[in-house]
């Protein structure tokens, strides 16, 4: 039979982490089974773990984060360690130490502690009623474990100070980082609103400039035909006068006559006309506003592009139309030759432009339809049978069903329960690894995509099967 030392001995080497080779301290139990300190597995991570993931120091199993959980029956052993008093050989004895003053009730010096009034005492205070049922130690021993409970105490807060240098380190970074990104952005916004609102102020003063010289243009034309008015106006006057001053009978019959004779054979002022309005500014007249996003679209960085579709990539039960920017489910199979680039299963068709680098814009009319596919793949993505619609097998996208979903990697994901806009935009940044989606007529963005493209990508649509009489559009501005 066993001894009670030797039993102890057996619980101790169980209860020692394999970290510090002490007692466990605030025990820690990870995925496979292993028990640690919680400081000593967290320290040990923070040296050895990383991209790599974190491994068991005894199995070598590796985690993919920091996982572990509190172990309360090995923390309940522990505690219950002490009460069999096996702790193995006694330690060598400490250095004495002496407590100054004396036992102010014995006159005895002070070579004890009593544990549970937490104060030194004396031999003859021990022997006493009031602590004779107390924990009591010698006080050498008492300040030994004092100190080592110090060294450990001190090692956790080097360790938590550590810890508290490297986020504050993280997050200086961070702030850092956010108020840089945050700058970047918003001199783009000032220079991007910036070109547009320049624009818009060049093209109303260029337009306001015209609008003065066309109505100087047409006042010098009423003010050369005013001054004539009034040239015939003068000559009129002065005819009055004189035909007034000869009916009066004061004038010679020579003057008389002369007078009758200028007034009888002049021009009459019948041949004078009222200007009629030289200028309606017509120029003027027109949607201004639609002008100037007509002759905007020149000025912008992204513009909505003009995609068509095409033909030899489009699932045999597709029909393509208005110019190759409609596509719909027909009834009947068509017979075309089945060429590399061709979907033979998934109802998908690419369009005409391929991007290897910029930025890019379309929009597509998804108006009554119930359901629909759309995004961008690879040049070299699989459109035999079966497709996969994830990024690894070189496919990103947006598809309606029941809701809105984007096709990430673990499957689809719900990006809104209701969608009742006619209109979807999606917004390729190539360079960036950016692909987003937007509803078109709010441009509210719906969901992003951040990826590396290796190769060049396809826009491409599918209508969905069993919705026959619906169709996808491409939208074209200009």
């Amino acid at each position: 039979m066993a001894t009670a030392g030797s039993a102890g001995d057996d619980l101790k080497k169980e209860l020692t982490c394999a970290i510090c080779l002490e007692i466990f301290k605030d025990p820690v139990i990870l995925k496979c089974g292993h028990n640690f300190c919680r400081f000593c597995i967290c320290m040990h991570w923070d040296e050895n773990g990383g991209d790599y993931g974190y491994q068991c120091p005894q199995c070598r199993t590796a985690f993919n984060k920091r996982t572990f959980t509190k172990n309360y029956l090995v923390q309940n052993l522990v505690d219950k360690l002490d009460d069999l008093e096996c702790l193995g050989p006694c330690p060598a004895p400490p250095k004495p130490v002496k407590v100054d003053g004396k036992c102010q009730q014995h006159g005895e010096e002070l070579k004890l502690y009593c544990q549970t009034d937490k104060r030194p005492i004396c031999v003859v205070c021990r022997e006493s009623r009031a602590h004779r049922h107390h924990e009591v130690a010698p006080v050498p021993e008492v300040v030994n474990d004092m100190k080592m409970e110090l060294k450990m105490r001190l090692m956790e807060l080097n360790w938590e100070k550590s810890q508290c240098v490297q986020i504050r380190t993280a997050d200086e970074r961070m702030k850092n980082e956010v108020r840089l990104k945050k700058q970047r952005l918003k001199e783009k916004i000032e220079a991007d609103v910036g070109a547009l609102v320049q624009f818009l102020l060049d093209e109303r003063d260029s337009l306001l400039e015209s609008l003065d010289a066309e109505e100087v243009d047409a006042l010098a034309v009423i003010e050369d035909n005013l001054k004539m008015v009034e040239t015939e106006t003068a000559a009129a006057d002065k005819s009055i006068a004189e035909i007034h001053s000869h009916i009066s009978g004061k004038t010679s019959f020579e003057s008389l006559a002369a007078t009758f004779n200028e007034a009888i054979h002049c021009k009459p002022f019948s041949t004078l006309e009222p200007v009629d309005c030289p200028t309606d500014f017509t120029d003027f007249s027109g949607p201004f506003q639609l002008i100037m996003w007509k002759k905007m679209m020149h000025v912008l960085h992204t513009m909505p592009q003009n995609l068509t579709l095409d033909p030899d990539t489009a699932h045999p039960n597709l029909l393509i139309s208005d110019f190759d920017t409609k596509v719909e489910e027909g009834r009947l199979r068509s017979q075309e030759p089945d060429l590399p680039g061709r979907f033979t299963r998934f109802c998908g068709v690419l369009a005409t432009a391929q991007y290897a680098s910029g930025q890019h814009y379309w929009e597509v009319d998804v108006r009554d339809k119930g359901v629909w596919y759309l995004g961008v793949t690879t040049e070299c993505s699989n459109r035999k049978g079966f497709v996969n619609l994830t990024p690894s097998s070189g496919y990103w996208s947006l598809c309606l069903q029941d809701r809105l979903y984007a096709n990430v990697e673990d499957g689809r994901i719900p990006v809104a329960d209701y969608w009742n806009s006619p209109r979807v935009g999606v917004y390729l940044d190539y360079d960036n690894g950016f692909l987003s989606f937007y509803d078109a007529v709010t441009m509210k963005r719906l969901f992003m995509f951040e990826t590396y493209f290796e190769e060049p990508v396809y826009p491409f649509f599918s209508p969905g099967k069993n919705d026959p009489g619906s169709r996808l559009q491409i939208c074209h501005y200009y």
